[in-house]
């Protein structure tokens, strides 16, 4: 076989099978051809197919390389080409018992490690507000990541009430996996390699067996797959890492970028080889993403090129509102259309998945098919839906369907028991599980732990029922989202996903001020009408020829003709955490080169000069990147031109024209300003009042209280007249 599909540098690499090698392969630079091609080439210089280790990411990776290395050399059943789970899991299947464990132990998923952990948080009579199972779960995967266990994390943290709590419930979680002869993904992980500390001669079979290693993505591996990797390696050093380090966006999730930045100090004798030519972009986009990517300075010295022809500039649109950055982004897709382009070659790829709301309404109304991957359409995300069902039962009572939605949602001590027996209540009594669930008596059948759950959130509803004539759209979501207990549910869990949700909840927020503006006499009817018409516009075919919105995180590894890269200003991307530190704002630049060099031919970027994300309307400051990227590469805006406009919007935290004022030393954090007001808003009506007090009303403005008693305030307003309304609720500021 001859290598003469690959480059010079490929079929270096390649032919390079000896000894630890590390392949720098820059996006687009033919990574997987060169890899399968190496591992085809070595079985043909005789080297036994079995003495091959290839380690992936994901089952698609070692799928996709097994095919093509077969297609090369016929089947090769004995060789391992799979996942690091896949490979620890063949692995302790043989040996386990060596660390405790019978062969048949079971594998627990997620949602068996949170009954795990609940149960114990209710064994040991701990607070699951104070400390949620995903919250405990995550602390636990980071110090497993780690190779550390429960009784060496007591041993290596300050001794308080919290990290007693973490070790008391960490101990149990391993002790109860350990009797139930059960893993989890981290376990599989973390036993490997205590199975190879505790048995060298397990090691030993192991190092002799694999004598030519091939990891993958290497910029991605955490503390615990490096450690393991080394051990196997140790036997032979034919150690082959391939990856890019201006690629390591999932530092996040435990990802250590360390390990390919010094793999030469692990391996002295290493050799280097640099896959930069690129064979997927234009000139001027490698040229573009370069100039980002140099500024970071823990990288490789590497640079891309191609022998395409340059292409276009990249254009730069400089919206006035994210409205209008949407508008633009569809009508350009439009227009692009016409040139011998079919839908599914353009891409829409934001920071937040928050973000998708605005591109999705504009393109509907152009009747350009598009579809949401790695994530669902905005109006069908779970948080949205749920917050939807508790603003439902305010309209509509009556409504079981959205009750039974909510009312474990937070989760409430209301099981599907639970729910049946006041259901059977409810049909004697002719009534809705809502109304059922109003009545004290109803109420005190239920379990202890429901009990004030459940009370607390019908109080809220039918108190946001009964007031909604003096409330807006807005005080009733914060109401619901706050004294249901949903936010801080979220809060607590203290996880990537929650954060995510809790973006798309302040997202919301957004739609009921657009809404709230708009509307000649806002009420709830009203505004759940229009969403959920909004809602219920058609659900695109996976299949289709339509427009792929997702976030830059999930475009990694993918490509399309035309990429548009929205929202680039500070706070948004790089976002606001990215300002505290070096290590933050490096890895949101690699991001922003993982997203620049998806586009093949068209790379189009746009920010806006006022955005409302979370409800709140900021004047903004123009990206970092946008300021580090070669200006004689853009075509459209040029960055900090002023822009003489009037936009009547919102309070600035700067100037106008694309940058800061001198006194705004850093972007602004629309999402925990976002958290905060909302919760103000809902905590107003909590503040005491007297007869006599100057307040004003969110709503009605300025007033004078004149009458209260337990439950109720009376407040004569200058523009709307005398009005009842309830404590707890009205949101009302003294003056």
């Amino acid at each position: 076989m001859s290598l003469e599909r690959l480059n010079e540098k490929q079929r270096r690499a390649a032919m390079q099978v000896e000894g630890p090698l590390l392949i720098l392969a820059g996006a687009g630079s033919g990574k997987t051809s060169t890899m399968t091609e190496r591992i085809a080439y070595m079985i043909e210089q005789g080297i036994p197919s079995y003495h091959i280790l290839a380690v992936t990411f994901t089952n698609k990776a070692a799928g996709e390389m097994r095919s093509r290395v077969e297609e090369l050399v016929g089947r090769c059943d004995d060789m391992w080409i799979m996942t690091f789970h896949a490979m620890c899991l063949r692995m302790l299947r043989y040996n386990c018992e060596v660390i405790g464990y019978d062969h048949n132990f079971v594998i627990y998923d997620g949602t068996d490690q949170k009954t795990i952990v609940k149960n114990i948080l209710k064994e040991q009579g701990i607070n699951d507000k104070e400390f949620s199972a995903p919250y405990l779960l995550s602390i636990i995967s980071d110090y497993k990541e780690k190779a550390v266990s429960a009784d060496e994390y007591r041993d290596a943290v300050e001794d308080n009430y919290k990290t007693k709590v973490i070790y008391s419930v960490f101990k149990a979680y391993e002790d109860e996996l350990k009797k139930n002869n059960a893993m989890d993904f981290d376990d599989l992980l973390l036993n490997t390699v205590r199975l190879f500390e505790q048995d060298e001669a397990i090691l030993l079979r192991y190092q002799r067996k694999f004598q030519y290693i091939m990891v993958d993505e290497y910029q991605d591996t955490n503390h615990i797959q490096y450690k393991l990797i080394k051990m196997l390696a140790e036997g032979h050093h034919n150690l082959c890492v391939v990856g890019d380090d201006d690629q390591c966006i999932y530092q996040w999730r435990g990802a250590d970028i360390r390990n390919i930045l010094d793999f030469e100090k692990d391996f002295p004798e290493a050799k280097v080889i640099k896959l930069e030519q690129n064979y997927r972009s234009v000139g001027n986009i490698l040229a573009a993403a370069h100039s980002v990517i140099e500024n970071n300075r823990g990288r490789k010295g590497k640079k891309l090129w191609t022998d395409r022809e340059d292409g276009d500039k990249i254009k730069y649109y400089r919206a006035d509102t994210e409205k209008d950055e949407a508008r633009y982004v569809a009508q350009e897709i439009d227009l692009l259309k016409g040139r011998d382009k079919k839908y599914s070659d353009f891409a829409i790829l934001y920071r937040t998945n928050a973000q998708s709301r605005h591109f999705e309404e504009a393109l509907t109304q152009r009747d350009i098919p598009y579809r949401v991957l790695s994530g669902l359409r905005y109006y069908d995300r779970k948080e949205i839906k749920d917050m939807m069902a508790y603003m439902r039962l305010v309209v509509n009572p009556y409504d079981d369907l959205s009750l039974r939605r909510v009312i474990n949602e937070p989760k409430r001590g209301m099981g599907d028991k639970s729910v049946e027996k006041i259901q059977g209540f409810a049909n004697v009594r002719g009534e809705s599980l809502l109304q059922a669930l109003s009545d004290e008596e109803v109420l005190d059948t239920l379990p202890g732990k429901a009990y004030s759950g459940v009370k607390n959130m019908v109080e809220c509803i039918n108190l946001c029922r009964d007031e909604r004539d003096n409330l807006r759209v807005s005080d009733i979501y914060d109401n619901l989202l706050v004294k249901t207990g949903y936010m801080k549910a979220l809060e607590d869990a203290n996880t990537v996903e929650a954060e995510g949700r809790i973006e798309n909840l302040m997202e919301f927020k957004s739609v009921i001020y657009d809404y709230e503006e708009q509307a000649d006499k806002p009420n709830i009817e009203e505004f759940m009408e229009k969403i959920t018409l909004m809602a219920e516009v058609d659900n695109h075919d996976a299949n289709q020829d339509a427009v792929v919105l997702m976030t830059m995180h999930s475009a990694k590894g993918l490509e399309f003709p035309v990429v548009f890269l929205p929202g680039l200003e500070d706070g948004l991307f790089p976002g606001h955490k990215a300002f505290d530190s070096s290590d933050k704002m490096e890895e949101e630049r690699r991001l922003c080169y993982v997203g620049m060099t998806r586009a093949k031919e068209t790379l189009i970027l746009c920010s806006a000069s006022v955005r409302t994300l979370y409800g709140r309307t900021e004047y903004t400051r123009e990206s970092q990147f946008l300021r580090e990227l070669d200006k004689r590469l853009l075509d459209g805006d040029a960055v900090y031109v002023r822009k003489t406009r009037d936009s009547g919007l919102g309070v600035s935290t700067g100037s106008f024209d694309g940058f800061a004022a001198k006194e705004s030393p850093k972007p602004y954090d629309s999402l925990r300003y976002a958290k905060a007001a909302t919760k103000a808003n809902a905590s107003a009506g909590d503040e005491e009042f007297a007869v006599g007090d100057k307040v004003r009303h969110a709503k009605f403005g300025e007033g004078l209280i004149i009458d209260q008693d337990g439950k109720t305030l009376t407040v004569i307003f200058d523009a709307a007249g005398q009005k009842k309304m309830a404590k707890g609720i009205a949101p009302l500021k003294k003056l």
